[in-house]
């Protein structure tokens, strides 16, 4: 994980970690909700983002915040800021 040195500029997301199989790559999905113009009901929506984690130290049902990042690779533009909430083991 990095430290807190990031440009406030950038954004930053929270969601839950759905996928840790890649080598320091993590698959993060982030819900958003928003009030649909036509029929005023709220909606969510979700987004999966690929994220850099150097430590792969986040697993699978973890809440982790990301920020955006230099290209890592095609699909990857996040990096692991930290681990929120960790899964409750069943």
């Amino acid at each position: 994980m990095t430290t807190e040195t990031h440009k406030s500029f950038k954004r930053r997301l929270e969601g839950i970690v759905v996928s840790d199989k890649g080598t320091q790559t993590i698959v993060v999905n982030v819900a958003r909700r928003f009030k649909d113009k036509r029929y005023s009901k709220f909606v969510t929506k979700t987004k999966k983002y690929h994220a850099h984690d150097a430590e792969s130290k986040a697993q699978v049902g973890d809440l982790v915040q990301i920020i955006e990042s230099r290209p890592y690779s095609k699909l990857k533009k996040w990096e692991l800021v930290q681990i929120k909430q960790v899964k409750a083991v069943d």
